[in-house]
């Protein structure tokens, strides 16, 4: 019953398909603000699950615009080709995320990580 109000980033877990495309199943995931963290509100939802994500090493790739499926899939293709082979990291996911509300029309931040393992 209360407002958190946005929360920065929405992070979208992606499970990629061999093509490079998002299968159907992605997970959407929230920060819950600082003041809610020691006792986070109960989700009255069932389909909303609380998680504490672990600290993580990531490689990052920051793009603009408004981003689609597309530009995730794109991003992260050209993360993965910048990295090489050499690079160990967890490559049955990535995660996507943006960084500002609908209505900022410009200077828009969004990001694909790969979590380093």
């Amino acid at each position: 019953g209360v407002g958190m109000g946005m929360t920065a980033p929405v992070s979208i877990t992606a499970f990629p398909a061999e093509d490079g495309s998002f299968q159907k199943k992605v997970k959407v995931s929230l920060r819950i603000p600082s003041q809610f963290q020691e006792n986070p509100p109960c989700p009255t939802d069932e389909s909303i699950k609380i998680e504490e994500r672990q600290g993580m090493t990531i490689y990052s790739m920051q793009f603009g615009g408004y981003a689609k499926e597309a530009d995730y899939v794109n991003y992260a293709a050209k993360l993965k080709a910048a990295l090489g082979s050499d690079a160990a990291y967890c490559k049955e996911f990535y995660l996507c995320n943006g960084y500002d509300p609908p209505m900022k029309p410009y200077g828009r931040r969004n990001e694909v990580w790969f979590v380093k393992e």
